[in-house]
């Protein structure tokens, strides 16, 4: 075992990654001799030289254009967007370009790109550096959505990513690079399915990347109350795994998706739906969510924590829906 960051991870996966394949290249705004906005590249420059490594303009849609071409003419780049909020002036590669070439062509091309994106709030960087946008990309057909809330899911990610034929997304929360692990190295992760993380029988809470810690504590919490919640992490958000969905739910019979992005249109709203179509049948209460504020993320610390889904609320919330 290897206690490791997630920051860590994530570097020593993408240095595996491109000692196994000299197709494997990394590309983005200070990768190189910065290490990367937040340090997950660093050391990576001087081991693979600036051909590999390869720092680019602040040109979001530029270099997220020369990534799709690169996939297309057989390299296997990875991409880093530092923050999510700068990858909507790629949106159009990334939605007309790199998710569609498969289709429209019949088959014929193949888009093998990988972009990485910092994504959340709770670091006082101002609305914008702080939203969480995976709803938006889960909502495009044609790519994987992938938010990676463990060490052990930072590291694991990136090879299966890579290997996949098709555009993949990965957010990594920002507030997760601390986290620290004991993993076993290397990591194969599966990228298809949800996970347990807690087991329970009275609640399902269902989240994602930066709300499964709070998530997590909240159950720890209510535990002492004689309230046993279920946690799930969906870790794919698309295609989402519609069996572990139901399944949590068939067990519990009650449910609170927690999810960083805003209620309307979201991640949340999407499961909610699901949940109704296919397992209305197993709730025994109304489902309930908890999202971030309907508002650009502020900068105050105080208005940005009232801003965001808490652990404190995700207890308010169970509370509300097992009628405590």
């Amino acid at each position: 075992m290897t206690l490791m960051s997630y920051r860590e991870a994530a570097r020593g996966a993408i240095r595996d990654a491109m000692q196994a394949d000299s197709r494997v290249f990394l590309m983005g705004e200070d990768v190189g001799h910065y290490g990367g906005c937040y340090a997950v590249s660093k050391g990576l420059l001087e081991e693979f030289g600036p051909q590999r490594i390869r720092d680019t303009p602040l040109s979001e849609s530029g270099f997220t254009g020369a990534g799709i071409g690169a996939a297309m003419g057989g390299m296997r780049p990875i991409v880093e967007i530092m923050t999510c909020n700068f990858s909507l002036l790629a949106l159009d590669q990334i939605m007309n370009n790199a998710a569609t070439i498969r289709h429209m062509s019949g088959g014929q091309f193949h888009v093998p790109l990988v972009i990485r994106l910092a994504t959340g709030g709770g670091r006082q960087l101002g609305a914008q550096h702080s939203h969480s946008l995976e709803g938006w990309y889960a909502h495009i057909p044609g790519i994987r959505v992938l938010a990676p809330a463990t060490v052990e899911d930072a590291a694991g990610m990136i090879a299966p990513s890579l290997a996949d034929p098709d555009p993949v997304l990965i957010f990594e929360n920002a507030l997760l690079y601390n986290d620290t692990a004991e993993i076993e190295w290397p990591v194969a992760a599966d990228i298809d399915h949800a996970a347990i993380r807690r087991h329970g029988t009275d609640i399902s809470l269902i989240t994602y990347g930066g709300s499964l810690g709070k998530s997590l504590a909240a159950a720890e919490q209510m535990a002492a109350e004689g309230i046993s919640a279920e946690v799930l992490d969906l870790r794919v958000l698309r295609p989402l795994d519609d069996d572990a969905i139901m399944a949590t739910i068939a067990k519990t019979r009650r449910c609170i998706i927690v999810d960083e992005g805003w209620r309307s249109g979201s991640i949340s709203a999407e499961i909610m739906a699901r949940v109704i179509e296919q397992g209305f049948w197993h709730l025994d209460a109304p489902l309930a969510r908890l999202c971030s504020a309907e508002v650009p993320i502020p900068y105050a610390q105080h208005l940005e924590m009232a801003a965001l889904p808490s652990v404190d609320g995700i207890i308010a919330a169970a509370r509300t829906v097992l009628g405590r």
